[in-house]
């Protein structure tokens, strides 16, 4: 049966972005599988249920619930030629208000690290953030030798911040982390994000 998407879908030149939906869950399972090793050294530690279908369909309906009351927004990653999944970002504690802040954080399989995908969807999501749920501050947080990970933050406009010791727990262990930002109108620098984007 067809079921109607749920959510915002934001298209890129070669991406769709869109809530995750039960049927994603053998693609998510296998990149997860397939991907552990690359992955792991830069997430928290998961737990044993983590892959099990009935945590991924508890996931989805946390993803449906948030993305309605605009407390996060979790996107799957898709290539539009194909619908294949590569990954996932989510803007995640959304803060009106006063702070008018969210959080973003992102994952990508490693058969399409390093093509630009993430960057293309990352510029995505920020755009969003500023021109559908007018925030003023996309925050972001990665180890200090994530090398790949700063140098997709900075690429796409966001800004060293500092330092926040025993940040997450990483593998088990606390780990400082570095701290970025993207601020709209930011007058530290131009940001290049949002062309080409386009929100449904």
């Amino acid at each position: 049966m067809f079921r109607r998407q749920t959510g915002p879908v934001l298209h890129t030149e070669r991406l769709l972005l869109r809530l995750p939906r039960n049927s994603d869950y053998a693609a998510w399972a296998n990149i997860r599988h397939e991907g552990h090793d690359f992955l792991a050294p830069w997430e928290p530690a998961r737990a044993d249920d983590y892959a099990a279908r009935r945590s991924f369909l508890n996931r989805v309906y946390w993803a449906e619930r948030s993305a309605k009351a605009k407390t996060a927004m979790p996107f799957m990653i898709t290539k539009r030629s194909t619908d294949r999944l590569l990954g996932a970002l989510t803007l995640d504690n959304i803060r009106q208000g006063a702070s008018m802040a969210a959080t973003v954080g992102y994952w990508i399989g490693p058969e399409f690290a390093r093509q630009g995908y993430m960057r293309e969807a990352l510029d995505a999501v920020v755009h969003y953030a500023f021109s559908e749920l007018d925030l003023s501050r996309v925050e972001a947080a990665c180890l200090p030798e994530n090398k790949a990970s700063r140098g997709l933050l900075e690429q796409a406009g966001f800004k060293y911040e500092g330092v926040a010791q025993s940040y997450l727990q990483i593998a088990g262990r606390w780990r400082t982390h570095v701290l970025y930002a993207n601020l709209r109108g930011d007058r530290r620098g131009k940001t290049s994000a949002g062309q080409g984007i386009n929100a449904e």
